[in-house]
């Protein structure tokens, strides 16, 4: 199993979050996963820097691989500029800007070019139209396609990559996750109850995702008390309670913040795992690994990244190597 960190560019500046990812690298994380935001979920975490300019100063300054979140759709990033994006950053680092995972996006992040805000069957054709021609593109292909949304011609990259970034697809639902596994390289998800989890990989393998990597990205909350550590969940990341609709479709964080004003910090542990001692990590790494999980990404989304870090190079990491 690896053990990756997964950097928050809602919650930290660019330049903080380069030195946690560093440090992340010295307390033994194997890996980097990377959000890709314009804004964050909640006016409380105050921060989204670019996600692509930010990822070249990361790699050059880690030895690490990294993936990232990735919206094809033609809002924000038209899906030849993504493709330029990851090509090129995998061209100069090799073997290590390993993935991008494709999702159908959030109206907080691709509402903002003004270009409106469909549905979620345009949306997720949309995706599908987007991640063909990435994939075109990072196989070396010159593409002309045209589309209701998007069109794309005699697009071709010239510096492409030794060994193009694969693309999962980014699921939080066990019908999406379906409806990807025959196009996608490989499934990327939350943490949910045991039952939705087996459930989501069971649809993914049975409509042709058996044997392809399953990726999940692991939210909790470290501090020394749970009392901390659920203070810490409800004053950051009270956005975990929107479900996928309302998550896909506010469009400002001060929304995310009406929408769960009457939260209170104890609502939080339905929502994120309060963690102040490894053996509860190392429980439940050991849980996603029977559900067939071979990378998780873990979230600490408490502000202490430091105290964080410490605390996996003592109580857990160890235990995984």
């Amino acid at each position: 199993m690896l053990i990756g960190y997964h950097a928050s560019h809602e919650q930290f500046s660019p330049s903080e979050l380069l030195n946690f990812v560093q440090a992340a690298e010295r307390a033994g994380f194997g890996a980097i996963m990377t959000s890709d935001h314009i804004a964050p979920w909640s006016e409380q975490q105050g921060n989204s820097g670019n996600n692509w300019a930010w990822l070249g100063a990361a790699l050059a300054t880690t030895s690490l691989p990294f993936g990232s979140l990735a919206i094809p759709g033609g809002w924000r990033y038209h899906p030849a500029l993504l493709a330029h994006l990851a090509g090129t950053l995998a061209q100069m680092y090799p073997n290590r800007f390993r993935w991008i995972a494709v999702g159908s996006g959030e109206a907080l992040n691709e509402s903002v070019v003004g270009s409106g805000w469909p549905e979620k069957a345009e949306r997720d054709a949309r995706l599908r139209a987007g991640a063909d021609i990435v994939r075109d593109l990072l196989r070396g292909e010159t593409v002309t396609v045209r589309h209701p949304w998007f069109a794309v011609e005699e697009a071709k990259l010239w510096s492409l990559p030794a060994q193009p970034p694969e693309i999962f697809g980014a699921a939080l639902t066990a019908k999406t996750a379906g409806w990807m596994a025959d196009w996608v390289d490989g499934l990327i998800t939350v943490r949910k109850s045991k039952e939705s989890m087996q459930e989501l990989v069971g649809r993914f393998e049975d409509n042709g995702g058996r044997g392809k990597p399953l990726v999940l990205q692991l939210q909790v909350s470290w501090a020394a008390s749970k009392e901390e550590a659920r203070l810490a969940a409800w004053q950051q990341w009270r956005s975990a309670a929107a479900p996928p609709t309302v998550l896909a479709d506010l469009k400002r964080p001060k929304d995310f913040d009406e929408f769960t004003k009457n939260l209170s910090p104890a609502d939080m542990d339905e929502l994120i795992l309060m963690i102040t001692d490894g053996s509860e990590l190392l429980a439940i790494l050991g849980e996603l690994a029977l559900c067939g999980f071979e990378e998780i990404y873990v979230h600490n989304v408490s502000r202490d990244q430091y105290g964080f870090l410490r605390f996996m190079a003592q109580e857990v990491l160890p235990h995984i190597r």
